[in-house]
């Protein structure tokens, strides 16, 4: 009979643990949470100072009566659940629920489920920390008040049962201000120019930088022309040759946000898909000759350290693998204004000496492939820099400068493992490399392109990612779930990476701005962690959080009820007769959108398409031209008379025509621009027209 018991989250873990400690244990898992709150109410009693009403989670009561069988025989009973705030709270819950005697239950956690790290953490038990468990249910509460208070109202504002989140209402706002940003650039022409010239007939490409006072941009053909007419008959002369080398940091290891952002660039995977690979990894794989062993340390960190033995083990590889040359005298580490959760290590490999080549016929490819990456990152981490050997060449043409470049890799240091998606293409051009100071160059021909600056780039789930954990929105186990919901919710659709906002979305983040500034201001949400970290510490009482919190939230949604009341929310009424049964139809919302319903529902059920007509001819046809979605929910304007017609725009178009080109017109914000940029005219948009 097992003297002890050890109660574990994933079912996953259980085969892997339980081989590492024979016998004498009783390995199971809780299969997550036991108890939360109901979702039917709110779960929290205002009249007693916000405590919370936990209630067994539906389906969880056999799982709690097979634990208290296990408990009831066990001598001790240890809680090892993920080692963070959501993983401690788990174990108070069970502690709990399961009526556990205090003086027989330890709390043991370990970062990596290999049986030294396990067999280590059953010598240290501990109580459980109490901070790590308030700060978990501080989170909780608050974002159940904000869920449970603000999505009633969205749901009498768009007509549909819509949500709101603190972290998700943010991530959705900072998706939109993204989008408006986009909407209102404006286009500015410049020009590049190269030389192609010759040094003992080897030809390479010197690039225009400007004249003897400076830099110079290049805004216009005509610009340009006058250059290059000043040039015509000039003398190519380098004026100065500057050798040197430069040196490209090794990476440091991968926190929660880096893997997210990394393996969306490098593999094209969702923050979702990432999270549960990982968790795989982490969990346990079946490995021949050695049984089944977690990969990877923990998944959920913003810690890049990494523990003695990990450091030690990294150090006789890289050196009996590369060579001395190749191992760090210095490793590299990142500067951050934000508190870190150092309670576990950066995501590592357990056991650095099973190199990725080693398990790649025993791993799916996707397993494979983010094991790799993972694997290369750490141990280019524990690696030298690269250093470049680079060459900067200044050529003078008159008062004109230009310039030339070229790198050659001289030791390739942590590249010898790793290269990530960010590395920057190296141009070595040995003609360059060998130029004398006064040398003459004879001139071939000048090579002149047109561009346009280019507006902020749609947010992609990486990018997102970085820009959440840059501002201090959310914790690393928060990312993925945030990201996920606003999809699953239809706010924001992804297409080819890029995130866009839906006419939905921005429906519910205009009423988010309008009601509840507060709730997604980034600053706001940022102070919001700053202070749960303070719980964690054991500096603030956690309902000290939710006494300040909640009388501000109770009274922007009594203000937001009395604006709402003043709304008209009847449906509006159409220019669609039902053919069914003659009445006029009405615009109603779904989960997509708009579309077009019979009022005399339940009798009539006639729905179909909402065709939104802007006012506008279409610039081919004379058509009118309709608001239409993708698929996927994004918002654009195409003629009526489509697919005879071609016409689409993701701009607003206008009836009003160039002045300058003839050409139509869109709406970028408050600005009326020609829609060919290279017209380039840019004129204020009327007001009413801004009003509207």
């Amino acid at each position: 009979m097992a003297k002890y018991l050890v109660i574990v989250e994933s079912p996953a873990k259980v085969k892997t643990i339980k081989k590492f400690l024979g016998s004498n244990y009783e390995v199971v898992a809780s299969n997550g949470h036991v108890r939360d709150l109901p979702k039917s109410t709110m779960g929290i009693d205002m009249e007693n100072d916000y405590e919370p009403k936990y209630i067994t989670i539906r389906g969880k009561g056999d799982k709690l009566a097979e634990l208290r069988r296990y408990a009831k025989k066990a001598d001790k009973v240890y809680l090892a659940t993920d080692p963070d705030r959501e993983g401690e709270a788990i174990s108070w819950h069970l502690s709990i629920a399961l009526k556990l005697d205090p003086k027989k239950t330890y709390r043991i956690t370990f970062n990596e489920i290999t049986k030294q790290a396990v067999k280590e953490s059953l010598k240290h038990p501990r109580d459980i920390e109490m901070g790590l468990v308030d700060a978990q249910q501080a989170r909780r509460v608050l974002d159940r008040m904000v869920g449970y208070s603000i999505s009633p109202l969205l749901w009498m504002k768009i007509k549909r049962g819509l949500s709101a989140g603190r972290v998700q209402s943010v991530a959705l706002k900072m998706l939109c201000d993204r989008e408006d940003e986009i909407n209102a650039f404006i286009p500015k022409e410049y020009w590049d120019m190269d030389a192609v010239l010759k040094h003992k007939n080897k030809e390479f490409t010197v690039s225009f930088y400007g004249d003897n006072k400076g830099k110079l941009e290049i805004t216009g053909k005509e610009q340009l022309d006058g250059i290059v007419k000043e040039l015509k008959d000039g003398e190519f002369t380098v004026k100065d040759i500057k050798k040197g080398s430069r040196t490209r940091k090794a990476p440091i290891p991968f926190t929660t946000s880096t893997l997210q952002q990394e393996a969306s660039k490098a593999l094209n995977f969702s923050t979702q898909k990432t999270m549960r690979i990982a968790q795989q990894l982490y969990e346990g794989v079946d490995i021949k000759g050695r049984g089944t062993i977690g990969l990877i340390t923990y998944l959920r960190t913003d810690s890049t350290r990494v523990s003695e033995t990990a450091e030690v083990q990294v150090k006789e590889f890289i050196e009996s693998k590369y060579g001395d040359s190749y191992m760090a005298k210095e490793i590299n580490s990142k500067k951050s204004n934000k508190k870190i959760q150092d309670a576990h290590e950066a995501i590592r490999p357990t056991d650095v000496n099973l190199m990725p080549e080693e398990v790649k016929d025993q791993l799916p490819r996707d397993l494979f492939r983010l094991y790799q990456l993972i694997w290369r990152r750490f141990v280019a981490s524990r690696m030298e820099n690269s250093v470049y050997e680079t060459t900067n060449v200044k050529v003078n043409a008159g008062k004109y400068i230009f310039n030339a470049s070229t790198s050659k890799l001289d030791f390739d240091g942590f590249m010898k493992v790793y290269t990530d998606s960010d590395n920057e293409k190296v141009v070595t051009n040995n003609t360059i490399a060998k130029l004398e100071k006064d040398s003459k160059l004879e001139f071939e021909k000048f090579e002149e392109n047109q561009h346009f600056t280019q507006p902020p780039a749609h947010f992609t789930e990486a990018a997102l990612v970085k820009a959440m954990e840059e501002q201090g929105i959310g914790r690393p186990s928060t990312y993925a779930p945030t990201i996920t919901t606003i999809i699953a919710r239809r706010y924001v659709t992804r297409e080819k990476k890029n995130l866009y906002v839906t006419e939905l979305g921005e429906a519910v983040n205009n009423v988010m701005k309008t009601e509840f500034s507060v709730i997604v201001d980034t600053q706001f949400t940022a102070n919001m962690e700053s202070l749960l970290d303070a719980v964690e510490e054991g500096t603030i009482e956690w309902k000290t959080v939710i006494r300040n919190f909640y009388p501000d939230l109770k009274e922007q949604v009594e203000n937001a009820e009395k604006n709402l009341e003043k709304i008209d929310i009847a449906d509006e009424e159409s220019d669609e007769i039902c053919e069914e049964c003659g009445r006029r139809m009405v615009i109603k919302y779904g989960p997509h959108g708009k579309f077009l319903a019979c009022p005399g529902f339940p009798e009539c059920r006639n729905t179909k398409p909402y065709l939104e007509k802007i006012g506008v001819p279409c610039p081919k046809c004379g058509k009118d031209v309709l608001l239409k979605k993708t698929k996927k929910g994004r918002r654009y304007y195409g003629c009526i008379d489509n697919p005879e017609c071609d016409f689409m725009s993701w701009q607003k178009p206008s009836a009003e025509k160039c002045p300058q080109c003839g050409g139509y017109m869109v709406e970028k914000g408050n600005k009326l621009a020609c829609a060919d940029p290279q017209c380039g005219y840019v004129t204020e948009l009327k007001k009413e027209k801004q009003a509207n």
